[in-house]
């Protein structure tokens, strides 16, 4: 499946065209058809649903669908193509676009990476569907979740405004607080959050079919864990903020409710959920190794460094070049990396986004390399903060074409303007337009020869 819409204007070496396949490879093995049809299977005779191997008798059950996502729109069709619409009593899938056809699952457009009110009345629909259908015991919830689940998923803590709870998110991001420190946050300031929406259907059992993109999988963490139980409390909220210094800058309103839940007059996230299950059933290291097979039927010897690179971008980049320099990967011609770093902004910062940002780095960083090499880094979702771009290819010529056109590579580094730099290079942008996955960034580098 062709994923990237502009492989021809960057396709312009034999190198860069086996990694934009190569890239391919990894995105389109975690495409919510691929990912679901892998693990999840039904026998209509027998009435049996199988997750990951684990089997759930439907015989005397009715099926909800809930969540949310930015991959969740077509785990919905792909999931209602396999247990068969007739199976599936109602449905409710929060997405950022509506570009999954469903019949019994109703899909709820709402806004990422800021939430809004379409999100919190697709919530408060998912959570009326209890009432409305009187959902027991017998019955199952599917609750499909995926990254974007959190901005998507928004049901606001009593006295929390979605204006604050906005503004808080904002002042995270800024400050470079990692997701996990984000997440934590907003857990506390949500009531379907850090398990929060499992607990609510208890006791009736909650099947969670979770593509994460968060790095080492920590089910509390994906889109705020909202069917998981939560090891994080009030008190971690409130010294995140503190120690990002937010707690003069935080809505009055958050930083009081945050008080309250430390003090005990706001009771807890669930730290147990007995009624759910959590399957992962796609992540990185999912992509990382359909990339290592393309590599490896190309010819290449590759290796996956880690899928769990994070910290700095610009200091991530420049790690990554002196292992290569300093011959740490020797025998390998193709390196494989999954994560997300967390650039830490200037005031004011330039165009751009984490993975332009990376390979905008690597062309001073790789710069000695006696041969000739590629790095590309990608969001698996499509989008590298600008929704149009999904990130950058660079090569052994970028750097030289720079100097010849007498482009100061170091000065866009500099002011995170890595968009802009990248444009004026010409054939270096990723266009693939929105997925429909997300499990996080994808970076690859790739050789002539053997280092």
């Amino acid at each position: 499946m062709a994923i990237i819409k502009n492989r021809d204007a960057l396709a312009k070496t034999s190198l860069r065209k086996q990694a934009l396949d190569i890239i391919e490879a990894g995105i389109n093995r975690v495409l919510p058809p691929n990912v679901i049809r892998s693990t999840v299977s039904y026998d209509p005779t027998r009435q049996v649903l199988t997750v990951s191997g684990d089997s759930y008798h439907l015989s005397r059950s009715r099926v909800f669908v809930i969540g949310g996502g930015k991959a969740s729109g077509l785990m919905a069709e792909t999931l209602e193509s396999i247990l068969l619409p007739a199976k599936i009593t109602a449905g409710i899938i929060n997405v950022k676009s509506a570009d999954a056809n469903t019949r019994r699952i109703r899909l709820i457009t709402a806004g990422h990476p800021i939430p809004d009110e379409r999100g919190i009345n697709g919530v408060k629909e998912m959570l009326a569907l209890k009432q409305r259908y009187t959902i027991g015991e017998s019955d199952l919830v599917l609750c499909l979740i995926s990254g974007g689940g959190s901005a998507l998923m928004p049901y606001p803590a009593s006295g929390v405004s979605l204006k604050d709870k906005r503004k808080i998110t904002e002042l995270l991001i800024s400050s470079g607080a990692e997701i996990a420190e984000i997440n934590t946050v907003r857990k506390h300031l949500s009531q379907v959050k850090g398990g929060q929406l499992g607990a609510y259907f208890a006791p009736t059992r909650v099947v969670s079919l979770i593509l994460s993109d968060v790095i080492g999988n920590d089910l509390s963490v994906i889109a705020s864990g909202p069917t998981s139980p939560d090891p994080t409390t009030f008190a971690d909220a409130h010294k995140i903020l503190e120690q990002h210094q937010l707690l003069t800058k935080a809505p009055r309103s958050v930083a009081s409710f945050l008080e309250q839940g430390g003090q005990g007059k706001v009771a807890e996230t669930p730290k147990t959920l007995n009624n759910c299950h959590n399957y992962i059933i796609g992540d990185n290291r999912l992509a990382l190794e359909a990339m290592k097979n393309k590599a490896q039927e190309m010819g290449f010897t590759p290796y996956i460094i880690t899928a769990q690179q994070s910290g700095d971008t610009t200091t991530a980049a420049q790690s990554r070049a002196e292992e290569i320099l300093g011959a740490r990967y020797a025998g390998y011609d193709a390196l494989l990396i999954g994560g997300e770093t967390t650039p830490k902004l200037p005031t004011p910062a330039g165009r751009g986004g984490r993975n332009q940002h990376f390979a905008t780095a690597s062309i001073l960083a790789m710069a000695p390399y006696p041969g000739e090499w590629v790095v590309a880094s990608v969001g698996s979702d499509g989008s590298d903060f600008l929704p149009e771009v999904a990130g950058a290819i660079v090569d052994h010529n970028s750097l030289g074409k720079a100097k010849k056109e007498k482009i100061d590579v170091k000065a866009y580094l500099d002011r995170y303007d890595s968009n802009t730099l990248l444009e004026q290079l010409g054939g270096s942008l990723i266009i693939t337009g929105a997925t429909g996955t997300n499990v996080g960034d994808i970076m690859l580098y790739l050789f002539r020869t053997s280092l």
